[in-house]
């Protein structure tokens, strides 16, 4: 099993082009099943879940092919509907192509997910809303069997979700886009990666009303066309490599992105002590001095992220005070805490809430990845640290973080993977 050497302490500087979004290419990959003709999708990065969601849809029939950071995939031919355990089971996104075959085909039969250690995230959501629009749903031994009721094509509805899902807004929409008659959703996830399908879902012909609202309305059409889309920049990304300029006195400029993704943790960064300025398609951070502690609650969207919550623990270990985190969305989201603790951080857990007493630095130490979120924080301390990290279970990073090594060296860190 590989593991990241990481020698500090680096002081982390530079450039670093941003690539495609994993959370918005997976959905995008799944919608490519939709259409019975070619689809184009640029700026998909190169990672461990997408190659998987890739050869997932493969498997299905599809001619599909990836070709450096462009997916090329013509459904017309679909052999099957069926997702196996062997590829669902290391990905949670593989649940996605439900919607999309239901939505289709009619039917469907799609392994329950895996390949995720931050909580249960239950799929009864989804199911929920494909029972209303009169799909048969039976889940045997694992797996998610769905047909649409007779004729073949789910019925529009009125929807409202329990709770606000990214996964659910995105395998329902993608449904309710070829459904018969009009589905309207209520509670819907608003989401950069869900604006993101929306759109592309519409430039194959799909009509949908409220897109980035927590209310969407979709007119069915008979059928979908292929087209040309682009992915849009990895947010999480782009907010990871800045953190690295907040904890090292950096100056990070972060390309091929855009601040409009990530205003919630770029005003954190300035209350931080950052400063931070952007253009059109780039975001810089420079940090003079020790970051000022912040409380920090993740939230939807618009609200600060989860996802950067491990990012952000990470730079509030070496802030000047104690920050407060509150964990809302995932129950097992601080499994990176003893980590970061060994490196001679200063957390306390009770219950969903994390205190946090700023140290002046961290120290070197054999340390375990135990998400993909928490790998790099886990890096971005090691590079802080003066002496030599070890960070094993390195395979959760290369799930989402897109030739990060190179990325990382570009900025000054040094950086070394080894076999374990």
């Amino acid at each position: 099993m590989d593991k990241f050497k990481i020698i500090g302490k680096s002081r982390i500087a530079g450039e670093v082009a941003v690539s495609g979004s994993k959370n918005a290419s997976l959905p995008l990959l799944a919608a490519m099943l939709l259409p019975s003709d070619e689809t184009i999708l640029h700026n998909v990065p190169t990672l461990k879940d997408t190659d998987t969601l890739i050869k997932l849809i493969a498997g299905m029939g599809v001619n599909i092919k990836k070709e450096g950071n462009t997916v090329i995939a013509d459904a017309r031919h679909v052999a099957n509907y069926y997702a196996p355990y062997e590829l669902v089971r290391t990905m949670r996104a593989s649940i996605l192509v439900l919607g999309a075959l239901l939505g289709r085909f009619g039917e469907a039969e799609v392994s329950l997910p895996g390949g995720c250690s931050i909580g249960s995230r239950p799929v009864d959501q989804h199911l929920k809303a494909f029972e209303a629009m009169g799909a048969v749903i039976n889940v045997e031994n694992g797996y998610v069997k769905a047909h649409a009721p007779a004729g073949g094509r789910l019925i529009g509805c009125d929807f409202t979700f329990d709770m606000v899902t990214v996964g659910g807004t995105e395998n329902v929409i993608m449904a309710a886009s070829l459904a018969k008659g009009t589905t309207r959703l209520e509670n819907c996830a608003c989401e950069p990666e869900v604006v993101d399908l929306a759109n592309m879902l519409v430039a194959m012909g799909a009509k949908i009303d409220g897109i980035g609202t927590p209310t969407m309305i979709i007119e069915g059409v008979e059928s979908l066309h292929g087209c040309e889309y682009s992915v849009i920049a990895d947010r999480i990304e782009t907010g990871s490599y800045l953190a690295g300029a907040l904890m090292s006195e950096g100056d990070v400029l972060t390309t091929n992105t855009s601040a409009e993704l990530l205003h919630p943790v770029l005003k954190k960064f300035e209350a931080m002590g950052a400063t931070i300025t952007t253009g059109d398609n780039w975001i810089r951070a420079v940090m003079k001095g020790r970051p000022k502690a912040v409380d920090i609650r993740t939230q939807v969207h618009p609200g600060f992220p989860t996802d950067m919550q491990a990012q952000l623990m990470a730079v509030c270990c070496l802030a000047d005070g104690t920050s407060t985190i509150i964990e809302n969305i995932f129950e097992n989201r601080f499994m990176h805490v003893p980590e970061l603790n060994r490196m001679g951080a200063n957390i306390r857990i009770d219950g969903h809430t994390a205190i946090v007493t700023g140290v002046e630095k961290f120290s070197p130490a054999p340390v375990m990845a135990t998400d993909l979120r928490a790998s790099m924080s886990l890096v971005m301390a090691a590079a802080c640290a003066e002496g030599e990290s070890i960070i094993d279970r390195i395979y959760h990073i290369d799930r989402g973080y897109d030739n990060v090594e190179q990325k990382l060296k570009a900025l000054g860190v040094n950086i070394e993977r080894i076999q374990g």
